[in-house]
Order: structure tokens, then C-alpha cells, then sequence
């Protein structure tokens, strides 16, 4: 875990009120796994007093890291108005990250809305090491979904929107069973309500499915207790044990 301030390369809304952020933090890319966050400062000063956690979206060679969040509050809509040669305050990589199992053959990865936002890193990670990779994305709409543009090239991409407007009618959760009979394991990032319904799912039975959970964070350390989750080993914090968890050991 490292704390550094870094410069911001660029910042663009790629879906509405959803920004990409991209950062300059080698210290931070030399460290970081799929699946861990960053804890950002958002103010000036220390008003808000919390930062916030992000999860890292994808990282480069050149030591370039993007950050994909939604402006939903005072904190991520001062972040959205950060600019090229702006400043930010990063401490991470924080958590523990996603794990492919050695007998994995191939990969399906499930996004419900900003969900995507961990899990392009882990897509691109698992394509290097030659991991044939699925990506089910969900949305409300076609204007919600993230830009097919931006995903990995070699990636196998599945699409639902709530409304048709794009890919499969329906939740995210309801194309799973036409794509699982091939896949050895199964990451998933998004609401619990789209955690709740792929935990009743009899296609995943037997199957590894690693989650990330997302949930507010006070100190991102596991000093405060402010982010317990309910599990079968007990209550668990989600910055220190996860934010990855199997998802038959949530208590739900």
C-alpha cells in the first residue's frame, strides 16, 4: 500500500454521469491485482473528510492507471470536474483481489451496470495468461452500457438491457444460464439484488463464483469496522478481507 499524489492524464464521461478517470501512478501499478481499490481524496482539502474507494479499472505498462465511477455525490461530482494536470491523493492498492483457480480453463465474467468497473482489469489479465474470457454485461438501457469500444479486443461479449434497446431483454442475471454450461469459474460485479438471484441459480451450483462486493467505506484500512458484511466464517470486513468473496460464503 502506497500513499501518492498523482497527476490526472484525462477524465471523460464515456455514459451519462459515468466518468473514466486516468491517472498517472506507476507506484500504484507495480502492486495492483484485479479486483483491489483505491482510496481517493475528493476535495482540496479535507472536506468531504472520507475518501472514497474506487475499484482499479484497468492499468497500463507505461504506469497509467483508469479508475470508472458514476457521479452520484458531492465527492465523485468534485471528481468528475478534475482536469488534465489536476492533482489527486491515492492510497492503495487496497483489499484483496480476484483469484483464478489453476484447473480454470475458461472465464465468465458478469457485470450488472458499473459493475464493469473491476473487472476490465481482470478481463485483460486473464487474456495475457491465455484464458479464454466471456463478458456479460448488464444495463438499464443501450445508453448505459459501457462502450463496447473500450473492452478488451479478444474478449467474447454478451450484452441484456432491461428495456431491449440492446443485446438480450432482461436482467443480467437471466442470460447466465445460456452461457455457464462451457465456463470453469465465474466473477461477478454489481447489486447485491443481482448477487441475491445468482445465488438461487442451479447452473452455478458447484461452480466457483468470486463477487465483489461494493459497499461504503470509512478508513479502506479495516480499522474503522465500518464495512462488516455477514458471513458463514462470521462477520467479515470488505476493505481488509474482501472486497472479493466467494459468493456462497455471503449470508444474504
Amino acid at each position: 500500500m502506497k500513499q501518492v499524489t498523482v497527476p490526472v492524464i484525462s477524465n471523460a464521461e464515456i455514459i451519462p454521469q459515468v466518468h473514466l478517470l486516468s491517472l498517472e501512478a506507476p507506484e500504484i501499478v507495480a502492486v495492483a491485482h484485479p479486483g483491489q481499490f483505491v482510496m481517493v481524496r475528493c476535495g482540496e482539502s479535507h472536506d468531504p473528510l472520507l475518501r472514497r474507494p474506487l475499484s482499479i479499472h484497468r492499468v497500463t505498462e507505461t504506469g497509467q492507471i483508469a479508475l470508472l465511477f458514476g457521479a452520484v455525490g458531492r465527492g465523485t461530482w468534485w471528481l468528475s470536474h478534475c482536469r488534465k494536470g489536476d492533482h489527486l491523493d491515492l492510497l492503495g492498492p487496497l483489499g484483496n483481489g480476484f483469484s483464478i483457480q489453476p484447473i480454470s480453463r475458461s472465464l465468465l465474467l458478469v457485470a450488472g451496470g458499473i459493475g464493469i468497473a473491476p473487472l476490465v482489469f481482470l478481463a485483460e489479465n486473464a487474456l495475457s495468461a491465455g484464458y479464454p474470457v466471456t463478458l456479460l454485461m448488464g444495463a438499464q438501457s443501450a445508453s448505459s452500457l459501457y462502450p463496447r469500444s473500450l473492452l478488451p479486443s479478444h474478449a467474447k461479449v454478451a450484452m441484456t438491457t432491461e428495456d431491449g434497446s440492446e443485446g438480450r431483454l432482461g436482467m443480467v442475471t437471466d442470460a447466465i444460464d445460456d452461457l455457464v454450461e462451457q465456463i470453469d469459474q465465474v466473477f461477478a460485479c454489481g447489486p447485491v439484488s443481482m448477487y441475491r438471484s445468482m445465488a438461487t441459480k442451479e447452473c452455478l451450483a458447484g461452480k466457483p463464483v468470486q463477487i465483489s462486493l461494493e459497499m461504503m467505506m470509512g478508513c479502506g484500512l479495516g480499522a474503522c469496522y465500518g464495512c462488516v458484511t455477514r458471513t458463514k466464517r462470521g462477520p467479515r470486513q470488505v476493505c481488509h478481507d474482501g472486497p472479493v468473496f466467494e459468493l456462497g460464503e455471503i449470508l444474504w
